[in-house]
């Protein structure tokens, strides 16, 4: 199985890293990455701005980008949202209304592919710790991507995963609304990591960088000791081969760990 990888604007730009495990985790579980040099913005900041003219011109880049990739896989529900449920209304009527359409259908979330595509939720990972999950608005009620991450958090060997409260709030990002309407978006960041603290978690997992890098900007501004970390980071980190040695081996069907299976190459990925 083949897979591009759609790496979004903010991880490309400030959170390479997140880029990188997304690489090496579908790497390990059998999947053969390739890095499409030519994609650009997915065009959500222009559409959330009303800016549709735009948007579309951005969206019909990603899809000339993408369209010789058999699945295409980005590490963050609120893009993907994007391309799934807003794409096939930006270009209805338009020449390129069946390219969006198919372009929509192929492209997945990361937790989502690994769940639902691959048939894994147990891949073996260990990381120790005491975790809580933050649920995105966008991956959540955007995208109707719930369970698999949960699912896959709650199969890591030496994590304890606690609920945190009111999980359904909104973080506050927003995208233009942080900027838009600061105090706010101030208050309810405080709230989450008020919350997340309650429970004593030591790691605030996500799905969305955007989301991590609000609370995590935030938490450091209040000199919190919570580390946030994005779903992709942990289950790379938890599935290194030194890391599967102390949780037993690789789980049952599983690919063997390691980064250099000839049939698992990336191509192409020099801006990760």
């Amino acid at each position: 199985m083949r897979v591009s990888l759609f790496v979004t604007c903010l991880i490309d730009a400030m959170y390479p890293q997140v880029g990188v495990s997304t690489v090496k985790l579908l790497r390990r579980l059998g999947v053969e990455v390739d890095f499409p040099k030519d994609q650009v913005c997915c065009g959500q900041p222009a559409m959330n701005s009303g800016y549709h003219d735009a948007a579309r011109e951005a969206a019909a880049a990603l899809i000339k980008a993408f369209a010789g990739s058999e699945y295409v896989v980005g590490p963050s529900g609120s893009c993907v949202s994007m391309i799934r449920h807003y794409y096939p209304v930006l270009f209805k009527g338009h020449p390129l209304e069946k390219e969006a359409k198919a372009f929509a259908a192929k492209t997945f979330e990361l937790s989502q592919f690994i769940v639902e595509v691959l048939g894994k939720d147990d891949l073996n990972a260990h990381f120790p710790g005491r975790a809580t999950y933050h649920t995105s608005c966008h991956m959540t009620r955007g995208l109707g991507v719930v369970d698999p991450p949960l699912r896959l958090l709650r199969n890591v060997r030496g994590l304890e995963l606690v609920d945190l409260p009111h999980r359904e709030d909104c973080c506050g990002f927003g995208g233009t609304f942080a900027v838009k309407m600061a105090d706010l978006s101030t208050a309810m960041a405080d709230e989450k990591i008020d919350h997340a603290s309650e429970v004593g978690a030591e790691y605030l997992v996500g799905s969305d960088m955007a989301c991590l890098m609000h609370l995590g900007g935030r938490a450091e501004r209040r000199g919190e000791s919570i580390k946030v970390i994005h779903l992709a980071e942990l289950l790379e980190q938890g599935t290194r081969p030194e890391r599967l040695e102390e949780s037993g081996g690789p789980a049952r069907g599983a690919a063997a760990p390691g980064d250099s299976a000839a049939s698992t190459r990336a191509k192409g990925a020099g801006r990760l």
